[in-house]
């Protein structure tokens, strides 16, 4: 079995000429209407024909608005903070010891210790330059500590004159790379762009199928090949949705390590082809991140920024983790900007990081 990967993977070490555009008969290419797939059982829920896309819609639940929404996906962060921020914010004078606990308490959510050091300097400066004596006054002046910090990483994402938009997405294997394109696919269409997917994750079984089906959710099409070359799928979407007219192109990439050179090599390689392919892309590498992983997301951004150049993040999962505070750690750490936070399973649960919205969640 492992000798199986190793010889696809040395197929994969080819020149970096760019592959020519596959024929016909070399790409398989799905429709918004696509033939039933291989696979009897798709992954998702099946879907009734008379009410397609409504079985995971979030219009099925109570219609909260974002801030609700991301409120209610924050709970297990937030609670953690409050239960150690209860007692800190209760009352009394500003003391060491005060100061000595709220750093336990923002160790605990995640912020590392670079923001945890940074935070609570800023805190300090705040206190005495506004002469601050009661410890429920120092909550205000964390949010607004807090605020300046992940403030810089909310840069919305913008497809400029560039038609079609290449995005280029990237992340470990079980971050939620693959759905969070599917969701990524609907909000564009929302803004009224077409898109076309590119199923360039060819390392794990069934990636491919994944992506179908959320193309076929989304009533998209998606670009695949046999052949198991990345590069090759990339190449061909970007051609494709030039020849069409298509708004955006999102590349899917196989999930993988940092530590994983010989893959990490490979995705760098795919990004060089799409160079090729068009000179301006890609115009958007984005890293998928699992808020779980806490201070491990840090080093993933790093790794991938190192390989690739990042120009954005999305943060999912927040709605499964009390590390919601790993976004300090990161604009303290590596300042790529936030693009989408996740926040549940629905489609529409992906969306553009507001940094204020993001503190107030956390606090109040």
């Amino acid at each position: 079995m492992f000798s199986f990967f190793k010889q696809k993977l040395g197929k994969q070490e080819t020149p970096e000429t760019p592959p020519q555009p596959a024929e016909e008969s070399q790409a398989v290419e799905v429709s918004a209407t696509p033939a039933p797939l291989e696979s009897p059982e798709p992954a998702p829920a099946p879907v009734e024909p008379s009410a397609p896309l409504q079985v995971a819609q979030p219009q099925d639940k109570p219609r909260l608005s974002w801030a609700e929404r991301l409120k209610a996906g924050l709970a297990k962060t937030r609670n953690a903070l409050g239960k150690n921020l209860a007692g800190l914010f209760g009352g009394g004078q500003i003391d060491e010891d005060l100061y000595e606990e709220l750093e336990t308490v923002l160790l605990t959510a995640d912020m590392g210790v670079d923001a945890t050091g940074h935070l609570l300097k800023n805190v300090r400066d705040r206190v005495s330059l506004k002469g601050l004596k009661d410890s429920q006054e120092l909550k205000g002046a964390l949010k607004e500590s807090l605020n300046e910090l992940i403030g810089p990483l909310e840069v919305p994402l913008s497809l400029g004159e560039h038609k079609p938009f290449v995005l280029m997405v990237a992340g470990v294997n079980g971050a939620g790379k693959t759905t969070s394109i599917g969701k990524l696919a609907k909000y564009f269409q929302s803004q009224g762009k077409s898109v076309l997917l590119a199923a360039g994750d060819t390392f794990r079984a069934a990636a491919r199928e994944q992506l179908v089906v959320w193309g076929e959710r989304n009533g998209v099409q998606v670009i695949a090949q046999d052949s198991g070359d990345a590069a090759a799928v990339a190449f061909d979407a970007v051609n494709a949705a030039r020849a069409r007219g298509v708004d955006v192109v999102i590349v899917d990439t196989a999930g993988r390590l940092p530590t994983q050179l010989h893959l990490m090599e490979e995705i760098k390689k795919v990004k060089r082809v799409v160079q090729k392919a068009d000179p301006t892309g890609p115009h958007e590498v984005m890293l998928v991140l699992d808020a779980n992983t806490g201070q491990n997301a840090v080093n993933q951004v790093k790794a991938f920024d190192d390989a690739l150049g990042l120009t954005g993040l999305v943060l999912t999962k927040l709605d499964g983790t009390a590390k919601g505070g790993v976004i300090a750690a990161i604009a303290k750490q590596r300042a790529v900007p936030v693009r989408f936070v996740g926040v549940g399973e629905g489609i529409d649960d992906l969306r553009p990081f507001v940094a204020a919205d993001y503190v107030d969640a956390l606090f109040d």
